[in-house]
């Protein structure tokens, strides 16, 4: 594919433009052959294949071809582009294209507006998504109650408590009322103030508290969203985003003691979590998975293996389906502090959980190898073995990932021919270069 043949060849992108590839060859057969689209219906359709398969990376290149084929994009382009950089936090792509929109001649609607304030919440810059909220004034673009939602949840990634309440008081004011995702938001803002108040655990416990009379009306808004495939947990940033779409692995309805068990995790705070656990209980309510999660999190964080093996065995022992979160969470944990007993419970865990084929993606392996990597001592067994694990599946880490263990490689004893260093180091390399940040 041309767009995929001008990222790997990227410093060439420039000489490319200028002297137009189109004359190179007069043969319809061979342009039709390099031609991976004609018109902006296919290019559309390219669009959202690749933002369905999350190759975000990529949209700015076919927004190039494009412009080299005198293509003219229209607001379904641009919805996909934009759309597309949220979901993958590409927030100088996402007012690049904004930019070039508003050079049509195109205002953004509202739903475009709200994905770029969501990109800034994703990218942890309020400042910026405060001046977008600016912007719609001035352009008479009449904001929704999805775009007051997002600049709450944008403003609380980054920890602006008195910038979150400002929102709620306008709300209220305004005669809305808040919603669960109001609710959660308030919980990331006051685990994100830095730095955290003393009573941060009993704020926490309260907000779940009076979220329990937030208003019944579900539908707030998002049709338009959900026929693109943007869930409100999304498009708010919440932790449950990227798990709200798999079955059986979470009660939408819990969505404020989802982002409450979330953020005392974080906090390591146990009894602040089991507090929560009570409550949910004399609602008549079990955990689910995903709360799972987070209560083996908090044990693992506060350092109580004990607990958050017990934990995982009931789990199992109830006969419910195992996902490999479960499994991953326990690794991760074990792994803290690097204690003998944590590496080994780890690496049996991976064998248990490679035995039952559950295999690592890009994500969940990058996480643990980076986990797995800041061991100083003993014989780097879990990292050696997640790495394998990735590989036999050809699947790359992170940058981040890779770049840990390999250094982690380097301060042990090991010859400079090692076909394993020498893997890792050129693996290293590619990424580097891919991301631009040239050698190691």
């Amino acid at each position: 594919m041309k767009f995929l043949f001008r990222s790997i060849y990227s410093p060439n992108r420039t000489l490319l433009r200028a002297l137009g590839r189109r004359q190179f060859s007069d043969s319809a057969g061979v342009k039709a052959k390099r031609n991976y689209a004609e018109n902006v219906s296919e290019y559309n359709t390219v669009l959202t294949s690749l933002v369905t398969k999350r190759r975000h990376f990529l949209l700015r290149d076919v927004y190039d071809d494009m412009m080299l084929d005198g293509v003219r994009p229209t607001r379904d382009t641009f919805e996909a582009l934009i759309m597309g950089t949220m979901r993958g936090a590409r927030l100088q792509d996402a007012f690049f294209f904004r930019d070039e929109m508003k050079a049509m001649g195109l205002v953004p609607e509202v739903t475009l507006y709200n994905f770029l304030i969501s990109t800034c919440g994703k990218c942890k810059n309020s400042n910026l998504a405060i001046q977008i909220l600016e912007e719609m004034k001035r352009y008479d673009v009449k904001p929704n109650g999805q775009t007051y939602v997002c600049l709450l949840n944008a403003c609380a990634s980054n920890g602006r408590l008195d910038q979150v309440l400002a929102i709620v008081r306008d709300m209220t004011a305004a005669g809305a009322e808040l919603n669960k995702f109001c609710y959660a938001g308030l919980i990331v803002a006051h685990t994100n103030k830095m730095p955290r108040a003393d009573d941060i655990a009993t704020k926490i416990i309260e907000l779940a508290e009076q979220s329990k009379g937030w208003s019944s009306l579900e539908a707030s808004g998002n049709t338009g969203n959900a026929m693109l495939g943007i869930s409100e947990e999304e498009l708010y940033n919440l932790p449950t985003a990227d798990f709200v779409h798999r079955r059986f692995f979470l009660y939408r309805q819990f969505t404020v003691y989802h982002v409450a068990f979330h953020a005392c995790a974080d906090l390591r705070n146990v009894e602040a979590m089991e507090t929560l656990l009570e409550m949910l209980k004399n609602d008549g309510k079990i955990p689910d998975i995903f709360i799972t999660v987070q209560i083996m999190r908090c044990y693992l964080n506060a350092g109580d293996i004990d607990h958050g093996v017990q934990i995982f065995e009931d789990y199992l022992n109830e006969g419910k389906p195992p996902v490999m979160e479960l499994y991953a969470t326990l690794v991760e944990g074990a792994m803290i502090g690097y204690t003998p007993r944590g590496m080994q419970l780890a690496q049996e865990t991976l064998v248990k959980m490679n035995s039952r084929n559950f295999f690592l993606n890009a994500k969940v392996g990058s996480d643990l190898l980076l986990a797995a990597a800041g061991e100083k001592t003993g014989g780097y067994t879990n990292a050696n073995y997640i790495w394998d694990l990735m590989h036999a599946r050809k699947v790359v880490p992170s940058l981040s990932a890779v770049d840990a263990y390999y250094k982690g490689l380097k301060q042990r004893e090991i010859p400079e021919n090692d076909p394993r260093l020498q893997l890792v180091s050129r693996t290293l390399n590619n990424l580097r270069f891919r991301f631009g940040r040239g050698p190691a």
